[in-house]
């Protein structure tokens, strides 16, 4: 509950959001946060591992039939994947942008390791973890049409991707193609067949 609430208030203040902001949106007692926390660092942890966590996308495409045509499927799929990308990329961007790193504890001048990390190590990064298994997820989408294309379903579900954050980050305010648009231009281009009008 404190996660689900705090998610939307961190994709906008990012690290700045404070606990007292928190507990308001949850409906709660701000000391009912460091009950379940230890402090707000943990929290912030908490959203990004929930806002990255591959789990939800990964149900929605798996409950997409394969007895659909390819077009059908990853029309499905674009439209299960807006949401939860751009919360990803909303959380990550804000945290990011008010100079939060998952690498330092609060107060830790920059350089300074977290204790026990070695020189040199990096923290793990859950954003890439939850990538490469979204990838995979849409790969199995594609897998039933593997003879079909030009290129392995591996490569076409890593071009799906790269389109849809594309489209999501950098498309004009209400240019954004549709899910069924989006697809069609995959799969088929933008170039018109030889003595077609469409």
């Amino acid at each position: 509950m404190i996660v689900a609430a705090a998610l939307p208030l961190v994709a906008e203040y990012g690290a700045a959001v404070t606990t007292a902001q928190i507990a308001r949106a949850a409906g709660i007692g701000e000391a009912t946060i460091f009950r379940a926390f230890k402090d707000k660092e943990e929290v912030l942890a908490a959203c990004t591992a929930e806002a990255m966590n591959p789990q939800h996308v990964q149900r929605e495409l798996a409950s997409i039939s394969l007895d659909q045509p390819l077009a059908d499927r990853l029309t499905e799929a674009a439209e299960a994947m807006r949401a939860p990308l751009t919360r990803m990329g909303a959380v990550a961007g804000a945290l990011q942008a008010s100079g939060h790193r998952r690498d330092r504890a609060p107060g830790r001048p920059p350089g300074d390791r977290a204790p026990g990390r070695s020189p040199g190590a990096r923290p793990a990064d859950s954003r890439e973890t939850a990538m490469r298994a979204t990838r995979d997820a849409l790969t199995e989408l594609i897998e039933p049409d593997r003879a079909a294309l030009r290129l392995p379903p591996e490569r076409v579900a890593s071009i799906f991707l790269g389109m849809l954050f594309t489209q999501l980050h950098f498309g004009a305010e209400g240019a954004e193609a549709d899910p069924a648009e989006f697809v069609d231009v995959l799969l088929h281009g933008t170039l018109r067949k030889p003595g077609s009008d469409t």
